[in-house]
């Protein structure tokens, strides 16, 4: 059977790890509050059975199945239904309420995990000849519904795994180019990078659990994209396999030839080919890096400072901030303390804020990155420190930065907890104008608040601004509630709330994590009606049988 690793079945990251509240004292009462759920007495539900689940039969012919296993050997076929289930969904909500609940329509026919390139594109050939549709897997880490077989599609359906392809190929160090097979995950890369000193500079959430053609193909942005840039800027060159061919994107600095290809693939969710190998542009390991936490009075301090920093001569490399609410919710996830440290943040701290005429219901927790050479990184921070004072900021050191850097990866686990007790937990994204940030941020609360009335329950929605650009920022919502009775239906009156604030408000219907299934009805309100029509032309020029991962993006 085939090397590569895969998350668990029925949630995110792999067995044994998982959200723990015990060390936390602040989160159970923190939950009761927000959402009426009492941890204490609630009943979790424990890890469900594989046996129990109704998977959809495999109508991969023998014949076919025999000619996949002729090209990348008969280990690396399979049409075993723990794999299958495996890669049917992504790790979103929606997705995780199906799986434990028993609601698979449609899963792929056939996992296929080629070695190269070269047997890409024999599998690609052998499908299209087969009029199958082919799947791109990555990590698997998708959240909207990128990944998903159509429930009506009755072709045989390939989930090409690209698990296999993860080498860092080769460094142009004179250019600070890698080339890097699409399969790579974060953790696997980045190690074969920093072994030569290098570093892409790209921390998605899911940085743990997705790779770097995932990367591009949802138009992924990390962490510190401030410094780095998005995935778009990082992507110089690509390789995509197409049927009878490979489009090579050459990893040019700036080129005037035509329409951007490059931009084309971009976000393209596998409609229009297999990326199999990308050539992203990559720094030095800095020698200093730091991340220092600040607190503001409020919101609308803090994204004034925030907006100003992106206009100054700083450049940060993460510029990050909190609302009230999701400060609120950092606080309480924090593990207890003993001694003189409890005494200075549960004593001192709130003493200097109520001293400067702070209401603690209001604060704004923010997190600020350096690095670079030691005077470039001290130099930005003197800068910004500047910008955080007269917004009436204040700095608390690198401690609580080193607890961030140490759990920003774990976020995604809490939506497994959340669920075995019975709640729903997740996220949405968008991108405005500065100009538009607040109110867009005062919708979007009151969108959600309205759902949660309308549907009769108890609902939580916090915020922070995650990415900072010269023109607006990325701000990244997390909402939570009890299911009462249709949990399916129940999320999408929420979500759906969200996402017609953000096209209503001048945000985008998503900043980082792709269209999918799961925000294309947004679509035509976020690029125009033309413009879907540019889409739906260029797809069907490139893909007229509709072999490559139909109806994702928008509907065939």
């Amino acid at each position: 059977m085939t090397s590569v690793k895969h998350m668990k079945w029925w949630g995110w990251g792999v067995d044994g790890v998982g959200f723990h509240y015990e060390d936390k004292p602040g989160f159970a009462p923190f939950v009761l509050q927000a959402v009426g759920l009492d941890l204490l007495t609630a009943e979790r539900a424990g890890e469900p059975a594989f046996a129990d689940l109704k998977v959809p039969k495999s109508n991969a012919t023998a014949a076919f199945t025999k000619t996949l296993a002729g090209i990348v050997g008969a280990d690396n076929v399979s049409t075993d239904d723990m794999l299958r289930v495996i890669h049917t969904y992504g790790k979103s909500l929606r997705d995780l309420v199906r799986i434990r609940g028993n609601m698979i329509k449609r899963s792929p026919d056939v996992v296929v995990y080629p070695a190269d390139e070269a047997e890409v594109q024999q599998v690609v050939d052998a499908a299209v000849a087969a009029n199958a549709v082919i799947i791109p897997f990555g990590g698997g880490s998708n959240i909207a519904s990128s990944l998903e077989p159509l429930p009506e599609e009755k072709r045989t359906i390939v989930s090409l795994d690209l698990g296999r392809l993860r080498k860092v190929i080769d460094i142009d160090a004179d250019s600070g180019l890698a080339r890097i097979e699409a399969g790579a995950q974060g953790p696997d890369l980045e190690e074969q990078l920093n072994k030569q000193g290098w570093t892409i500079g790209h921390f998605p959430d899911s940085f743990t659990h997705s790779t770097v053609g995932g990367w591009v193909a949802t138009r992924s942005s990390g962490m510190q994209s401030d410094k780095y840039g998005d995935i778009a800027d990082i992507a110089r060159g690509l390789r995509v396999v197409r049927p009878g061919g490979v489009l090579v994107l050459r990893p040019l600095p700036s080129t005037s030839s035509g329409p951007s290809v490059r931009e084309m693939i971009l976000g393209s969710e596998g409609r229009l080919g297999v990326i199999t190998e990308v050539t992203v542009q990559v720094h030095r390991v800095p020698a200093k890096r730091d991340v220092y936490a600040y607190f503001f009075p409020n919101w609308k301090s803090g994204i004034a400072a925030m907006q100003e920093i992106s206009e100054s001569d700083a450049a940060p490399s993460i510029t990050r901030i909190s609302d009230a609410r999701e400060t609120g919710f950092s606080l309480a996830t924090s593990k207890d303390r003993k001694g003189f440290d409890k005494f200075l943040a549960g004593t001192v701290l709130p003493g200097l804020m109520k001293s400067k005429g702070w209401t603690l219901e209001d604060i704004c927790l923010s997190f600020i990155g350096y690095e670079g050479s030691v005077s470039h990184a001290k130099r930005q921070k003197k800068l910004v420190d500047a910008i955080v004072k007269k917004h009436g900021g204040m700095g608390v050191g690198t401690g609580p930065g080193i607890l961030y850097d140490q759990k920003k990866f774990d976020t995604p686990y809490l939506r497994d907890f959340l669920l075995d007790m019975g709640a729903a937990g997740d996220v949405s994204e968008t991108a405005a104008p500065w100009s538009k940030l607040v109110a867009l941020h005062e919708a979007v609360y009151a969108a959600a608040n309205k759902a949660y009335d309308e549907i009769g329950i108890k609902g939580w929605i916090m915020s922070h601004l995650s990415h900072s650009y010269h023109s607006g920022a990325c701000l990244y919502f997390t909402f939570a509630f009890v299911f009462d009775k249709d949990p399916i239906g129940e999320y999408d009156r929420v979500k759906s709330a969200i996402q017609q604030a953000f096209v209503d408000n001048h945000g985008t219907i998503s900043h980082h994590h792709g269209v999918g299934l799961e925000h294309a009805p947004w679509l035509e309100q976020d690029i125009s009606v033309e413009g879907v029509k540019v889409m739906r032309g260029l797809v069907g020029a490139a893909d007229p049988k509709k072999n490559f991962n139909p109806g994702k993006i928008f509907a065939d």
